[in-house]
């Protein structure tokens, strides 16, 4: 049975009308620009919100090889446009609503999110209690003006499990996370640290790897044009793990010469 909601809430240092104003004319700045932060990261540029109820909530792409073109995905409708107090959609890409609230505290503004399957809804992408710890971060960091992208080389650790190893390195390295540091009981996927721009990817580790030894580590790196790396990787005889696929980013896995996996991703225009 699909879950029916997902909910969280954050906390800022600013008024409701200054919190709501933020979250939807700064969306593409605060908005994370990790590997699957889009439904397709290797073409995504920007993140959109046009204003008003009717309003389009866009994924604004550059199709490849055009430079200068533009187009989008629209992920959700704006249901209701409350300036100051609430932002709702129906989203365009599954079966939820999404309704956001700003409310006052004496500290600044609560967020409140929740996304909701529809009555009959089948699909449902719960991403919301992710994305909304990115909100808070670019609050206190927005007199940058620059979004968070990610550099072109991350390190992936493999671990039987990855949510404790996330609360180890956590508590006794110090490594943060754009996210959030998953809780106990919890077991999410994706579980991103960072290092200031690189990032430190952690997943499950691989039951009966054994040949040459179990895959414990790893690299990623985004190259400009994939197809043509892992024509070359191929042509040179590297053993290919997996071809190139695509879940939000386009991406093919191989191991060198020893054994080590690579994982080979397409840059988003956007990456230096």
């Amino acid at each position: 049975m699909t879950k029916q909601s997902a909910s969280a809430s954050v906390e800022v240092a600013a008024d409701p009308a200054t919190a709501f104003r933020i979250f939807t004319d700064e969306i593409d700045l605060w908005w994370v620009r990790g590997p699957i932060n889009f439904f397709d990261a290797a073409r995504a540029v920007a993140m959109q919100i046009e204003p008003g109820v009717g309003g389009r909530i866009l994924e604004v792409y550059r199709p490849a090889g055009d430079p200068a073109g533009e187009d989008v995905l629209e992920l959700g409708r704006i249901t209701a446009w409350e300036p100051g107090a609430r932002l709702a959609y129906r989203s365009s890409v599954d079966d939820t609503e999404t309704d956001i609230r700003f409310e006052a505290f004496s500290g600044g503004t609560r967020v409140s999110v929740e996304q909701t399957l529809v009555p009959g809804g089948e699909s449902a992408f719960y991403f919301w209690p992710n994305v909304i710890p990115w909100f808070v971060g670019w609050v206190t960091r927005r007199d940058l003006r620059t979004p968070r992208e990610l550099d072109r080389l991350s390190v992936v650790l493999y671990y039987e499990d990855p949510a404790a190893a996330a609360r180890w390195l956590h508590t006794v390295f110090g490594l943060g996370s754009w996210d959030r540091i998953p809780a106990e009981g919890e077991q999410p996927s994706w579980i991103e640290l960072h290092i200031g721009l690189s990032a430190v990817l952690l997943f499950k580790l691989e039951e009966g790897a054994t040949v040459p030894r179990p895959v414990d580590h790893g690299v990623w790196v985004y190259v400009d044009d994939l197809d043509a790396h892992f024509a070359r990787s191929s042509e040179q005889g590297a053993k290919i793990v997996s071809e190139i696929h695509q879940h939000g980013y386009r991406c093919y896995e191989v191991d060198d010469l020893e054994g080590h996996r690579w994982t080979f991703a397409q840059a988003r225009p956007t990456m230096q």
